[in-house]
């Protein structure tokens, strides 16, 4: 028996997905337990009555606080602990110092430092020769202002700790880079990462790594780049996942990934990283985080290789095993963004994407009425196609962001 513990700072829909697929796999050899900033109440009855053992605190970020959950479930758990995971990305370094506390097997505190900060990763990428944008950590308004005159613009700036697009903003020149600076002044204890900024199109590889080995690749399209969507509250987003991603324009991404990850020293787990193809034809990687991807791609490796890949990370992770699935179908979402600020009033074009789409339709999750705003390039809801041919998907997610339109009000 395995006792895996599974921190959970908050009980949220995305993260409940993989925390459902856990207590599915205790037939497999797994006892296990959560550590949370929730009461139990907060987790659907039918999951928390299997849970093997649960532990609150009041910050899972908080290492110290996070030892002594985990000590806590332990105790429940007969007084051990084989394994310590977590999905969030600002969660990755607080799991990795309390294994190295607690001499639970995982990643090392210095590992989760390379995925979580992003200018020590790209300094790392660069310096194992990946391709990627040029960027730099500043401390001083002087010192960004002076990056921003010698790289020129456009220019991508964010912390250095940032994850899913948040508080990550294009600046276009020195003014508008001031202007961002004087809202968020950079100090030596909390400074902003400048990057180049990479035109072109996004795509994330998704993959498999078990035991230092690269055992699965995926390449997922993003249309158009996250960044853009940020920009432009009225843009629809999709992610496409084609069937086919053997072909000639990924040859150098299959070459360039797995080397991005042994450089930043992944070992074991599911890892999206974000590139770029330019229009010239050459690629950048933009970053790499340790965790599952998010953005529904998790659920579209699923529909993709009718395989549960929320299932698949918890065995990765927990049991080191995985079992390379055959890619059947090209699977897609749709991003529904509503059109204006307040909340939820009307979801417009439903009956005519049903007629058009219903068959390709494999999971939805539509804006309610009353549901507030978004801050994400996610939206307030996700349409999810699959079909064997790749341009039906394609089309067919055309079609949806086309077709849909969610009223605010």
């Amino acid at each position: 028996m395995r006792h895996v513990v599974f921190v959970v700072p908050y009980a949220l829909d995305a993260t409940l997905r993989f925390v459902r697929a856990a207590v599915e796999l205790r037939s497999e050899g797994i006892a296990l337990g959560v550590v949370s900033n929730d009461a139990p109440d907060r987790f659907p009855a039918r999951l928390r009555e299997r849970f093997d053992a649960f532990e609150r605190v009041q910050n899972a970020l908080d290492p110290d606080e996070l030892v002594a959950g985990v000590r806590g479930a332990a105790a429940q758990l007969g007084g051990r602990v084989d394994r310590l995971i977590g999905i969030l990305e600002p969660l990755q370094e607080s799991l990795a110092e309390a294994r190295r506390r607690l001499g639970i097997e995982g990643m090392a505190p210095e590992t989760a430092r390379n995925f979580r900060d992003k200018a020590h990763m790209k300094e790392m990428l660069r310096a194992g020769g990946i391709p990627c944008a040029r960027h730099h950590l500043s401390s001083t308004v002087e010192e960004a202002v002076s990056f921003g005159r010698d790289s020129g613009y456009p220019l991508v700036v964010k912390p250095p700790a940032g994850a899913g697009g948040k508080n990550t903003f294009r600046v276009e020149n020195e003014e508008e880079l001031a202007g961002y600076l004087r809202s968020a002044p950079p100090r030596p204890e909390a400074p902003v990462l400048l990057e180049e900024f990479l035109s072109g199109e996004e795509f994330s590889f998704d993959s498999v790594t078990l035991g230092g080995s690269h055992v699965f690749h995926s390449v997922s399209e993003y249309t158009p780049t996250p960044l853009e969507v940020l920009r432009n509250p009225w843009i629809q987003w999709n992610v496409l996942l084609p069937r086919d991603v053997s072909g000639p324009e990924y040859e150098e991404i299959h070459q360039v990934g797995p080397h991005a990850l042994d450089v930043l020293g992944m070992d074991t787990g599911i890892t999206p990283l974000e590139w770029f193809r330019r229009a010239d034809g050459t690629i950048a990687v933009s970053e790499v985080a340790a965790r599952p991807p998010g953005a529904q791609i998790t659920s579209l490796l699923g529909y993709a290789h009718d395989a549960d890949f929320y299932q698949a990370w918890i065995r990765i992770v927990s049991l080191d095993r995985f079992d390379v699935p055959e890619r059947r179908f090209a699977a897609g979402a749709a991003s529904l963004r509503g059109q204006g600020d307040g909340r939820v009033a009307a979801i417009h074009g439903l009956g005519r994407a049903q007629e058009e789409l219903g068959d390709l339709v494999f999971e939805a999750d539509l804006p309610r009425p009353g549901q507030p705003k978004s801050g994400s390039y996610e939206g307030e809801g996700y349409v999810i196609l699959r079909h064997p041919d790749t341009e039906r998907v394609r089309h067919g997610l055309a079609r949806l962001v086309s077709l849909l339109r969610v009223e605010m009000a």
